[in-house]
Order: C-alpha cells, then structure tokens, then sequence
C-alpha cells in the first residue's frame, strides 16, 4: 500500500530546515566560537605511547587529552 505525499508538509518541513539553518549559521552564533589553531611539537615515541595510554584512561584521545593536561598546568602555574 502506497502513502499519498502532502504536499503541506513538506512546506512546512522546508520552512523548518530553513529556519533552523539561519539560526545555525547567524554571524552572532559563529562569534561567540573561538577558532582553534593547529600547533606542532615534538617527543618521543614512548612518551607519547605513555600519555596516549593515560588519555585513555581517561576516556580522552591524544587532542583532547593535551588540550585537558595544557588546561589543568595553566590552572596550576597560573600564579
């Protein structure tokens, strides 16, 4: 048995998608988000083998686990 399409409803499902998109991309919303920049450093593979393991542990990957240890040193040293 086939549905009949309405056409209503798909009006006012564009009308939906359409609003929801403007709000997602208003240039206050795309503001307030703070880029993020790609920075590069060096150690050696057994470190970083260490540190993934404790990210892990953690529940963290290898960027979010440097962004978390970057934090908590600023949080520290801060003085």
């Amino acid at each position: 048995m086939a549905l009949k399409r309405n056409p209503e409803d798909s009006v006012q499902y564009n009308e939906d998608i359409t609003v929801k998109a403007k709000q997602l991309f208003a240039s206050d919303s795309v503001r307030r988000k703070e880029n993020k920049i790609l920075t590069t450093f060096s150690i050696e593979p057994s470190f970083k083998k260490e540190l993934e393991d404790l990210f892990a542990e953690l529940g963290l990957g290898w960027a979010g686990g440097i962004r978390f240890a970057l934090k908590e040193f600023s949080k520290k040293y801060k003085s």
